[in-house]
């Protein structure tokens, strides 16, 4: 057996429907079972403006993952970790919270929520997640 054999697949995901890169990076690399995402953002991937409340942020950062994850044929519900930053985890932590809990089903995901500076946005998620069907 050659080594290449016991690699996972690795190939890159793309969607016109979330925000594209503006960095050396892709929206999402697939290996074996699970997806890996990059952090996006809350911009909206036509118009690229953003949403004034940590509310409006999340749902278009929830948005814009869930474009990602459906053009691998996964959805939120396939998401297994999640880690999200937040500009002010003190101000903003109950508004995301009650939009990501709207948004997730039971078990939902692990997630890790630290606070970071995001240069002009409220809040940045990335997900990992799992194909069930391999």
């Amino acid at each position: 057996m050659t080594e290449d054999s016991v690699r996972p697949e690795r190939r890159a995901v793309t969607t016109a429907g979330a925000p594209a890169p503006i960095g050396g990076y892709s929206q999402g690399i697939a290996a074996g079972p699970y997806l890996f995402t990059s952090g996006f953002g809350p911009q909206d991937p036509v118009t690229g403006e953003l949403g004034e409340t940590v509310q409006e942020q999340t749902r278009q950062v929830l948005a814009n993952l869930s474009a990602l994850l459906a053009t691998d044929g996964l959805t939120l519900d396939d998401v297994v970790k999640a880690t999200v930053h937040l500009q002010d985890v003190h101000r903003d932590f109950a508004g995301f919270d009650q939009v990501y809990r709207e948004h997730f089903t039971d078990p939902r995901p692990v997630r890790t929520t630290v606070g970071s500076e995001l240069m002009g946005i409220l809040v940045e998620i990335d997900v990992v997640a799992l194909r069930r069907n391999t």
